[in-house]
């Protein structure tokens, strides 16, 4: 087989695996001191073999350089840390949503919110939500709207903010806006009605009535 010398085997994006074990304790500090944009996934202490036994807990560590890096650069970084051999990141979505197995359901599903970002490392991005997650949170904010009487688009977008940011917040503010808002408006004004027949009703039986 004929062997490309002019194929340029460098990329930007590199990702490793780090064992809590075998790492300095320092070790984010030394990743840190590189001065790149990188993140650390939640700690991964609930993965499990195709046997069912627990593997070695473990961090997932994406790195986004501005240019293009060789193996052997990273090397020498996954080296000092006594981390795995570092590989090419060829979809950098699809590692960052890794990081806590967002597209795959069969294995444990770990917490957004407890990946870390480093030196000004902006994944919210690689986060958005895919459309059969959309149709699922949009759902799941009917139900809440339906559930709490919710008359006021605010009021969804307080609570998202506050207490679904990393599951709805994104769709309420960014994609789903239109939607939310009539479907409340919508609500809003069925129970105007009802208020109003309501009323009619009771005046027509309280007009009739004969002491």
């Amino acid at each position: 087989m004929t062997v490309d010398k002019n194929k340029d085997e460098r990329t930007r994006n590199w990702t490793f695996i780090v064992y809590p074990e075998s790492a300095p304790k320092d070790w984010a500090k030394i990743v840190n001191n590189i001065k790149v944009p990188w993140v650390r996934s939640p700690l991964h202490d609930k993965d499990v073999t195709s046997n069912g036994e627990i593997k070695k807990a473990h961090w997932h560590v994406v790195m986004f350089f501005s240019n293009k890096k060789s193996f052997a650069q990273i090397k020498e970084i996954t080296d000092s840390l006594n981390a795995t051999v570092p590989q090419k990141v060829e979809n950098a979505k699809g590692m960052v949503r890794y990081l806590v197995h967002l597209d795959n359901p069969e294995k444990y599903q770990y917490d957004k919110s407890d990946i870390v970002s480093y030196c000004g490392a902006d994944i919210l991005k690689y986060l958005t939500s895919t459309g059969g997650d959309k149709l699922k949170a949009i759902s799941e904010m009917q139900e809440w709207i339906d559930d709490n009487d919710c008359v006021e688009f605010s009021t969804l977008a307080d609570y998202a903010r506050r207490e679904k940011f990393n599951d709805w917040y994104d769709i309420v503010v960014n994609h789903s806006t239109l939607f939310l808002n009539a479907y409340i408006r919508s609500k809003r004004y069925r129970l105007d009605v009802h208020e109003k027949d309501s009323k009619r009703s009771s005046d027509k039986n309280g007009g009739s009535y004969e002491g």
